[in-house]
């Protein structure tokens, strides 16, 4: 709880930081924002177990050949789950969020992929299994959606990133596709960060095994705990992100500043990992700003 709470303060610190840099840098936010999709995409089709690497993503969205045969599925998936990224950037202040919403991005999905199940949700005998958790009866999932969206438009006192969390794990747990839930569903936490006025994150693959006991936690016995320090540092890191180019520092390989500062490079990765310092992850390297005095 301790942990959390810190997270939580901290959060609050970047985002007025976040504030005052950013004042005047709308074409250099559109620039970071539109330079994180090929991560955010690679990232969340990784986790869903695509076999594509972060180069080969960026080179599909980009119209770019690739030096080896990748199925037209795994193409359509990088294609479409790109201009679901991008349509919340720029759409998800317009409309809050509800079941039309979530059926809308999850047709532009699954567009050409399976369009038989795009755009509904689960119906009549579609049952579905993650592990061993056997998602509720196609004929509860508007129900439990629609509570879900109740409770946390209800707790706007509480804390964005354990109502997030609660979110998340309500929503993975109903699983209401019968494809398409996760990537859905990391979609939809940045859908309301931006709503609410904070930054959009991206929770990265090397991440997963840590993000699959989340939802073991939360099927066992109820708990955001995992989920919230989850969001929380892939929020943090994502404010690191923004500051390091906004604040305008050089920004240098975490290994390059362990050079300079003659300091343990392992123990720069820990810190790094735990975002007790402003390291972000970039491209797959941790990456920091400095400021010479």
């Amino acid at each position: 709880m301790v942990k959390i709470l810190s997270i939580y303060k901290k959060i609050d610190a970047l985002r007025l930081r976040y504030y005052k840099a950013s004042t005047g840098k709308e074409e250099l936010l559109k620039i970071i924002s539109e330079s994180g999709v090929a991560e955010h995409v690679y990232n969340s089709n990784a986790i869903e177990n695509s076999t594509l690497t972060l180069e080969e993503t960026d080179k599909i969205l980009n119209q770019i050949d690739c030096d080896r045969f990748i199925s037209v599925r795994e193409i359509f998936e990088a294609k479409n789950l790109a201009r679901v990224v991008s349509y919340i950037d720029k759409k998800a202040k317009e409309h809050e969020l509800n079941l039309n919403v979530m059926l809308f991005l999850h047709k532009i999905l699954l567009s050409n992929i399976s369009d038989d199940i795009a755009g509904r949700f689960r119906k009549d005998t579609e049952f579905v299994r993650v592990g061993s958790h056997i998602a509720p009866n196609p004929k509860e999932v508007i129900n439990r959606l629609e509570e879900m969206l109740v409770e946390y438009n209800s707790t706007l006192s509480e804390n964005i990133i354990k109502r997030i969390a609660k979110l998340h794990l309500v929503f993975e747990y109903t699983h209401p596709f019968c494809d398409g839930n996760g990537r859905i569903g990391r979609v939809m936490n940045n859908y309301l960060l931006i709503r609410e006025g904070y930054v959009s994150i991206n929770i990265k693959f090397i991440d997963r095994k840590y993000y699959y006991q989340a939802f073991k936690e939360f099927d066992w016995s109820n708990k955001t705990t995992i989920m919230e320090e989850i969001i929380g540092k892939a929020l943090t890191n994502s404010y690191h992100k923004r500051l390091a180019y906004l604040e305008g520092g050089e920004i240098i390989s975490l290994l390059e500043y362990a050079k300079r500062k003659k300091l343990s490079y392992p123990n720069l990765i820990n810190k790094a990992k735990r975002q007790t310092i402003e390291a972000f992850l970039e491209k797959g390297k941790w990456k920091i700003a400095i400021t010479e005095t």
